[in-house]
């Protein structure tokens, strides 16, 4: 059994070793090291238990109750460890302790060659937190709502930019709407661990590209340090004209089924107004998206130009468009230095 730091797991992981979370399920669902393997020394309740028995009897009640449980599932664990086609491993539990060295000892009994992370996965956390304490280059692209801006990071990353999809990741369109499209977000932290793979699957040479966001995206929050780098990087920001903007939100949302939008619409009722909301939400039920969206549009608009007039010492450019440009105006940005 070897032990081995961060970096080098993280770099070995890259090469296509397998890796195995000895940890509960309910510790890997919350989050987890992206491509891992759960692999759990005990279940949920078993876990629990022992921690139990830790805390009334001390540690060698605790480990012989472990022991309990682990040696019926002996054999399960080994042929799922073959079953990954590697004499290579990596292993990991939440600190380097006992649950990732015991699955260790065993496998490399069995023969297979075991590299465990120093500081388990805690330490892939601490070195998330570090890293966007001084992230790459990054640049920010900006604009009202409706402005085309995912697909302008799409067509910008089809050129060869390197652009990181946070909404993507976060499987929300960042608003009040988003919900409605939204697929299931994963949680707050497997969210920030998934960010921080797709960072580390870039050059840390050239920036990088973000949509412009709020700390939290639906349920799921930015990494801190990573938030406020933003607020401080260069932002470039598109202007597409409103009529354009309110075709392209008709279209985004347009299959979205009247009552989810209705109910959208009344979850921004205190910033848009009693008298507001419910015309929107008439003009809604009406199937007349177009005014419905317009009028919606003077709630984000408005919040939009109040956070970005506090940048202004940060806009690096605004570039005015229309929306049969966007594929000339995605290679402007790109070649932007």
């Amino acid at each position: 059994m070897e032990l081995i730091d961060v970096k080098e797991f993280l770099d070995l992981r890259r090469e296509g070793f397998p890796v195995l979370d000895t940890r509960s399920p309910a510790e890997f669902s919350a989050g987890h090291i992206p491509g891992a393997i759960n692999l759990s020394l005990f279940t949920n309740e078993e876990r629990a238990a022992v921690g139990t028995i830790y805390k009334d009897k001390g540690q060698k009640p605790a480990i012989k109750t472990g022991l309990s449980f682990v040696g019926p599932k002996m054999i399960s664990f080994i042929e799922r460890a073959e079953a990954l086609g590697s004499g290579e491993l990596l292993v990991h539990c939440w600190r380097g302790g006992m649950r990732s060295q015991s699955m260790a000892w065993l496998l490399e009994l069995y023969g297979f060659h075991i590299r465990v992370l120093k500081g388990g996965y805690k330490a892939f956390r601490n070195a998330m937190l570090t890293y966007f304490e001084n992230p790459p280059e990054l640049k920010i692209l900006s604009g009202e709502t409706g402005s085309m801006k995912t697909r302008l990071l799409q067509e910008m990353d089809a050129l060869g930019a390197q652009v990181v999809d946070l909404e993507k990741l976060a499987h929300h369109q960042g608003s009040s709407f988003g919900n409605q499209m939204s697929t299931g977000q994963p949680t707050t932290e497997q969210f920030q661990n998934d960010i921080f793979e797709a960072f580390l699957s870039k050059s840390q040479n050239g920036p990088i590209w973000l949509e412009d966001e709020s700390f939290s995206i639906g349920k799921v929050g930015l990494i801190e340090p990573l938030y406020k780098t933003m607020q401080l990087a260069p932002h470039y920001v598109v202007a597409l004209p409103k009529e354009q903007r309110i075709a392209v939100l008709v279209e985004a949302y347009g299959s979205i089924p009247r009552e989810g939008l209705a109910a959208a619409t009344r979850q921004i009722s205190k910033k848009l107004g009693k008298d507001q909301t419910e015309k929107a939400v008439a003009y809604i039920q009406a199937g007349r998206l177009e005014q419905a969206v317009a009028i919606i549009l003077r709630y984000y608009d408005k919040a939009y130009r109040i956070g970005i007039q506090k940048k202004a010492s940060r806009i690096a450019g605004t570039f005015p468009f229309e929306s049969h440009e966007i594929r000339k105006l995605a290679r402007r940005l790109a070649n932007q230095r």
